[in-house]
């Protein structure tokens, strides 16, 4: 097993192959196995394995770095993503990312939280661009927040506009009332909700309305 002086030194060595330009790069875990042959470079870590790229840190059972300049990583087993900088917090089984384009792709029972503007994903397949700050997410979709939750099977999430597009069954609750069509769209920060295609909604009853004779509200 190598010595944690030894994973400092491998960390310092790949930070100073990375060009001048390039967010800061180290790692470190339990056991290190590196290929350094042409063409083939790649460092593996197991156990306890981390990553840390400029504000995102990474850790998991097993992270596989590869690729120009150390920029492709894959993860497995119990993956914690988070980027103090963007507010984003990442929980999956599976994910591989790209450094260089601050791309993520997250495969199982994955949650995508959004804490600046509080917003949690949950879906078994999910794409983050960071550049473009888009997220696209597939199958058994979950969005939650305060007094809103919506369900799909297939979403975009504009992070920087706060608009979410719904489709696949797509469903919204909020505040107790239910939502349904065939193209849902949420605005995130005003919580407005527009719907197109077979529209169907339920409104929950106001109680003070059966004083004057019951109904739903308006």
């Amino acid at each position: 097993m190598k010595s944690r002086a030894s994973l400092v030194s491998l960390a310092l060595l790949a930070a100073c192959l990375l060009p001048a330009a390039a967010d800061s790069f180290s790692f470190s875990a339990d056991r290190v196995e590196s290929v350094m042959a042409e063409g083939k470079e790649r460092t593996i870590l197991s156990g306890r394995a981390k990553v840390k790229s400029g504000t995102l840190s990474i850790t998991a059972e097993r992270i596989e770095i590869s690729g120009k300049d150390f920029n492709s990583l894959e993860c497995s087993g119990g993956v914690i993503a988070i980027d103090d900088e963007r507010g984003i917090k990442i929980d999956t089984p599976r994910l591989l990312y790209d450094r260089q384009r601050k791309f993520s792709h997250m495969e199982g029972p994955s949650v995508l939280e959004d804490r600046k503007n509080r917003v949690v994903l949950k879906a078994l397949w999910i794409e983050n661009d960071g550049q473009s700050d888009v997220t696209v997410a597939e199958v058994s979709v979950r969005i939650l927040k305060a007094g809103l939750a919506c369900r799909a099977e297939y979403a975009i999430y504009r992070r920087a506009d706060k608009m979410l597009e719904l489709t696949g069954a797509p469903s919204v609750y909020k505040n107790g009332d239910e939502y349904r069509a065939s193209r849902i769209v949420v605005n995130t920060d005003t919580e407005e909700i527009s719907l197109e295609g077979a529209v169907q909604g339920t409104i929950k009853q106001n109680p003070d309305s059966t004083a004057g004779g019951g109904g739903a509200k308006p």
